[in-house]
């Protein structure tokens, strides 16, 4: 009852403890909540036609508002709303907690005439606060020939935005699906960035498309990750409203000047449409929906491009073309002789960031000098590749004294300037103080006289002073008398561990032999086990270990399969190998007392004790009979 009582308690304790932390984790929670700035944004469609219904949504980063106050929706007529929803989750990751809350009001409104309008920001009031979210802008279109107004809906095989299936008795025209190619910058300098857009515009369900952009000569391509769930876009094109978005981008860079031609790709389309000649119950029926599919292919304009060379290339140019800053820091200016200093140069900008190649650092001679480490971290833009290249350079100074490390320089095309630019770092006063003895330590002694040495480090050494020691070299141990003392005492050994070998696997080869010499050690251990039990005084379980112990013993001494295990077969193989009479009536007397005394367990422990006596016995003086009858 203790031992309940008291696993009760230390179950309950932990549940408490449990409970507590979940409070406490909850109340961290809610102050992580309630401390973050409190945000409303709105958001719509930037373009819709007459007679489309849209909703534009204001979510609020927390579900703590106290009023609501929606804008005037002038110029739309609101179908409905607002319609709320919520959304929050918490997060406890390694002992802290996070979270995450909010609430959306939305309006589904419908506009009748076309226009650009402004919608103004929706107020929320938190904590007696009021907070106001950004204006959207929205652009009506005419209602005319064009995109259809059914609401989208996400679906396709291509994860691409589809509408219901509309029918163009399969003739689908150039004015009703088309791509166009475009670039941001038709006449550039060498390695400057090119924005290359493919955009699809639609009357039709187009559902799947398949193409890409091959390799062209003389450019560096990258293509620029856009969304795998293409969502469609009403755009006003040519009088007429179309479903357009932007298919694929790619960030050129020209690698030589010339004029260039980026020649058209045919993609393959997959156009939805009802088929008129299906009867729609029927196809009702069918499961089938009475809808086709068109292949059509589109092939987009060439695309030319003028690129110019760029102007006679400065000292020290390595052909980085774009906008750049450079910066640098290191971390000691203060520093003992063969202790390492680290200089990190950083380039950060826009431009063909990966041809950018390590600046040139000059330190002083007396420096030996590593490799740079380089790190990169930069996106794609239309300026090109963002972001930076750090350059780590480990330098140890092998002498000492004041060193200056000069200001690093890098030089850049900028294509809006059209010139290049110089930018440096700063310099850095280094004082080295001496460092601990050692072979470089004398190497410091000596930097006065030796500071006019200027290949320090590459392929002239200090040359060595004082007095030389010289060794003799040790005798050649190739052959000697020890050397070939050495082979003969290992053939020795090789020629007795093959004897061995043969020998082991010999006696393995006879398994009746070997089986038979196992049977002592077998027998052996099986009746440790026996005088265990004879200790503990359990009668049943002795006598069952002392009988396997001697079937076990004659069946492997005299290699006979189980089924054939008797006492009249043990009898007659066992004067077969010349057992003494006497010793075979003695075996077999103590397999009887044994099998005796297991079914009626009526003796005492002297009995069990004459037993294991009697077993051991037997089994050694049959050992010794058989192996005398053998030699």
């Amino acid at each position: 009852m203790l031992l309940v009582s008291l696993s009760l308690i230390n179950y309950n304790s932990i549940i408490v403890n449990r409970f507590i932390s979940f409070i406490l984790g909850f109340l961290l929670v809610a102050s992580a909540t309630f401390a973050e700035d409190v945000k409303i944004i709105a958001s719509a469609p930037s373009e819709v036609e007459v007679g489309d219904k849209f909703q534009i949504k204001f979510k609020v980063n927390t579900t703590d508002v106290s009023q609501f106050n929606a804008p005037n929706f002038k110029g739309f007529e609101v179908l409905y709303g607002p319609s709320t929803s919520t959304s929050s989750s918490y997060q406890f990751i390694n002992g802290r907690a996070t979270s995450s809350s909010s609430i959306t009001y939305a309006y589904t409104l419908l506009c009748e005439k076309a226009g650009s309008y402004v919608i103004s920001g929706a107020t929320v009031e938190v904590d007696g606060k009021t907070i106001k979210s950004n204006d959207v802008s929205v652009k009506v279109h005419p209602l005319g020939k064009g995109a259809s107004s059914q609401p989208n809906n996400p679906g396709g095989a291509s994860r691409m935005q589809t509408t219901r299936p509309v029918t163009t008795g399969g003739n689908i025209k150039s004015s009703d699906l088309f791509m166009t190619a475009t670039a941001n910058k038709t006449k550039v300098y060498e390695q400057e960035a090119i924005i290359l857009t493919y955009k699809i515009y639609t009357l039709v369900n187009l559902t799947q498309l398949d193409g890409k952009l091959p390799s062209l000569d003389g450019f560096q391509i990258q293509e620029i990750p856009l969304p795998r769930t293409k969502q469609f876009q009403i755009e006003h094109y040519n009088g007429r409203n179309y479903r357009t978005v932007v298919w694929s981008q790619y960030l050129l860079f020209p690698q030589k000047s010339g004029k260039f031609v980026i020649p058209s790709i045919t993609y393959e389309g997959v156009v939805q449409e009802v088929n008129p000649n299906i009867d729609p119950i029927e196809a009702f029926f069918n499961g089938t929906g009475g809808v086709i599919d068109l292949k059509k292919k589109l092939t987009t304009p060439q695309v030319a491009i003028n690129v110019l060379p760029l102007p006679e290339k400065p000292e020290g140019f390595s052909g980085a073309v774009g906008k750049f800053d450079i910066s640098s820091s290191i971390n000691t200016n203060d520093l003992k002789t063969n202790e390492a200093i680290n200089l990190k140069v950083k380039i950060t900008g826009a431009g063909n960031m990966k041809l950018i190649g390590a600046p040139d650092v000059n330190f002083p001679a007396d420096f030996e000098c590593y490799d740079p480490k380089i790190t990169d971290k930069f996106s794609n833009t239309s300026a090109g590749l963002s972001g930076f290249r750090e350059f780590e350079y480990l330098a140890v100074p092998r002498s000492h004294g004041k060193f200056t490390i000069p200001p690093v320089e890098f030089v850049y095309f900028d294509p809006s300037a059209k010139s290049y630019k110089t930018i440096k770092t700063q310099p850095y006063e280094i004082n080295v103080a001496k460092g601990k003895g050692g072979a470089n330590g004398a190497v410091a002694d000596f930097t006065n006289v030796q500071r006019s040495v200027d290949n320090l480090g590459t392929d002239i050494r200090y040359i060595k002073r004082g007095d030389t020691v010289l060794r003799r070299d040790k005798e050649i141990f190739f052959a000697t008398l020890s050397y070939w003392l050495c082979y003969v005492v290992a053939l020795f050994i090789f020629a007795i561990v093959v004897i061995l070998v043969s020998k082991v696997r010999k006696e393995n080869a006879n398994v009746a032999a070997a089986r038979g010499r196992k049977a002592n050690k077998i027998a052996t251990k099986r009746l440790k086990l026996s005088a265990l039990l004879l200790k503990q005084r359990t009668q049943t379980e002795f006598y069952e270990e002392v009988l396997k112990a001697l079937w076990g013993y004659i069946a492997d001494k005299l290699n006979m399969p189980q089924e054939q295990l008797n006492k009249d077969n043990i009898q007659t193989r066992l004067e077969e190998r010349g057992a003494e009479q006497a010793l075979i009536s003695e075996f077999i007397d103590v397999l009887n007392r044994c099998e005796f005394a297991r079914y009626a367990p009526t003796a005492g422990n002297d009995a069990m004790g004459a037993v294991y006596d009697s077993a051991i016995g037997v089994i050694s003086k049959m050992e010794n009979q058989i192996k005398a009858r053998k030699k």
